[in-house]
C-alpha cells in the first residue's frame, strides 16, 4: 500500500516556531511594517526613511538650496522658504531663470539635464525645445543662461524631482522637448513620442551628478520621484497602467544610480513617492493626482527634520503632523484630524476613553498610545487644560 504523502510545509514565519532560525536572513533585514508599527512615534522614520537620510542634517539658514523639476519640487521650495531657509529659486532676482519660470514643467530627466548642460557647458540645440504653458517658445537667451548659471554656481543643495519617463522628441536630432509640441508647429514627420528606458534615464542622472560634482564639488544632491501621476498618457492604453510603467522606469533608474554613486557621499534619495503611495495610500484628492495638504505638510516636516540642522520641530508637532496626514488619507477617522488640528484636549480624552479608532486591536492600542503621548505633551505645554484647548458645547 502506498504511503500517504506528508503535507509539505515550505516556510512559516512564527517567531516562536522551531523553523524561525532555519533561514539565513542576511546582514540587513527590514521587515514590512504592520499598522501597529507605523502608529508609533518615529514609525515613518524607521519604516520608510531608513537608509535614505543623511548621517546628520546639512541645511541651515545660510545653506543655498535650489529645488526644481516636477511640481512636487515646488512643495519643498515653498516649505523651506516659509521656514526661513535660503531657497535660491524663490528669490526675487531668480525669476528670469527657466528652472523658476517653468520649474514644475520640467518633469523628465532629459529636460532637467538640459538646464545643467546649457548653464554650465554652454550647450544649445538647433530647434526650440522649451515651451511655456501658453505654448510660447523659451529661447536660449544668454541673459537667462547667465542667471541660471549664477544660481547653480551658488547652490549648496540641489533637490531634483523627476516626474515621468514618457517623452516627446525631435526625430532627426533625438533632442527631447519639455512637454508636448504646440499645435501650430507640430510636424508628425519629425515630432515623435516614446517611453524612455531605464538605461536612458540612468545615463541622464549620471550626467547630472557628474556636472554638479564638476562645477559644485561640495554640493549635496537629492533625487526625488514625484508621486503625482500622469494626467494623460500618449500610449494606446489606460493612463493608470501607463503611469505605473512611467514611475517604475524612473524609480529603478534612481535606485540603481544611488546604489552606484551614493557611497561617495554627495548623492541622496528622498522617498516622497513611497510616503504618498504606500504609507498614505488613500491620500489623493478627488482629482486622483494631488495629495491632501496635510500629507504634503507631514512629508515636508519629515524632510526638515532629516535635512535641516536647526529645525525647531518638536516630537509633539511631528506626531500631530502624522495624525493629521493619517486622518486626511483615511488611516484614521476624519474627526481625529480635526481634534488634533484644534488641540482639543478634552475631546481627545473622550475619544481615548470610549472609542475604537481602527479595527485591528493591536493597531488601535498603538494609535491610542500615540494619542496619549500627544495629550501629555499638550498638557505639559499648557500646565493643564487651558481655554485654547476647550471645545464649545457644540463640539463636545
Amino acid at each position: 500500500m502506498a504511503r500517504k504523502a506528508e503535507k509539505l510545509q515550505f516556510q512559516t514565519t512564527s517567531r516562536s516556531g522551531p523553523e524561525f532560525r532555519t533561514w539565513f536572513r542576511g546582514e540587513h533585514v527590514n521587515a514590512l511594517p504592520h499598522d501597529r508599527h507605523l502608529f508609533r512615534a518615529g514609525g515613518a522614520e524607521k519604516y520608510v526613511l531608513q537608509g535614505w537620510t543623511p548621517e546628520s542634517p546639512v541645511i541651515d539658514a545660510r545653506t543655498q538650496v535650489t529645488a526644481f523639476g516636477s511640481c512636487f519640487a515646488a512643495n519643498i521650495s515653498n516649505w523651506l522658504a516659509r521656514r526661513n531657509y535660503t531657497v535660491l529659486n524663490k528669490a526675487e532676482d531668480a525669476g528670469k531663470s527657466y528652472v523658476v519660470a517653468c520649474g514644475e514643467g520640467m518633469v523628465n530627466s532629459f529636460v532637467i539635464l538640459q538646464q545643467f548642460e546649457w548653464a554650465w557647458e554652454g550647450t544649445t540645440w538647433e530647434q526650440p525645445l522649451w515651451h511655456g504653458y501658453d505654448a510660447a517658445t523659451y529661447g536660449y537667451d544668454p541673459e537667462v543662461q547667465a542667471e541660471t548659471r549664477r544660481m547653480f554656481d551658488t547652490t549648496d543643495v540641489f533637490i531634483l524631482t523627476f516626474g515621468l519617463s514618457e517623452i516627446w522628441y525631435d526625430e532627426p536630432t533625438g533632442a527631447v522637448f519639455w512637454r508636448t509640441i504646440p499645435k501650430d508647429v507640430y510636424d508628425p514627420a519629425r515630432h515623435k513620442f516614446r517611453v524612455s528606458t531605464v538605461e536612458e534615464n540612468k545615463a541622464n542622472l549620471r550626467r547630472i551628478h557628474q556636472l554638479i560634482r564638476k562645477h559644485r564639488p561640495e554640493a549635496k544632491i537629492v533625487f526625488t520621484l514625484s508621486p503625482i501621476p500622469l494626467q494623460a498618457t500618449f500610449r494606446p492604453n489606460s493612463c493608470i497602467t501607463s503611469n505605473a510603467v512611467s514611475k517604475s522606469v524612473l524609480r529603478v533608474a534612481i535606485d540603481e544610480i544611488v546604489r552606484e554613486l551614493g557611497p561617495e557621499g554627495a548623492l541622496h534619495y528622498w522617498p516622497s513617492y513611497e510616503l504618498v503611495t504606500d504609507l498614505f495610500a488613500g491620500c489623493m484628492k478627488h482629482d486622483r493626482r494631488h495629495p491632501e495638504d496635510a500629507v504634503l505638510d507631514y512629508i515636508m516636516m519629515l524632510f526638515e527634520r532629516a535635512w535641516c540642522r536647526d529645525s525647531a520641530l518638536t516630537e509633539a508637532e511631528m506626531t500631530g503632523g502624522f495624525l493629521r496626514a493619517g486622518a486626511a488619507s483615511g488611516l484614521f477617522p476624519e474627526l481625529l484630524g480635526r481634534v488634533v488640528e484644534g488641540r482639543r484636549a478634552r475631546r481627545l480624552r473622550k475619544i481615548l476613553e470610549r472609542e475604537t479608532l481602527v479595527d485591528d486591536p493591536s493597531a488601535d492600542r498603538a494609535l491610542k498610545a500615540m494619542l496619549g503621548g500627544l495629550l501629555a505633551a499638550w498638557t505639559s505645554d499648557s500646565g493643564g487644560d487651558s481655554p485654547e484647548f476647550a471645545e464649545s458645547p457644540a463640539e463636545s
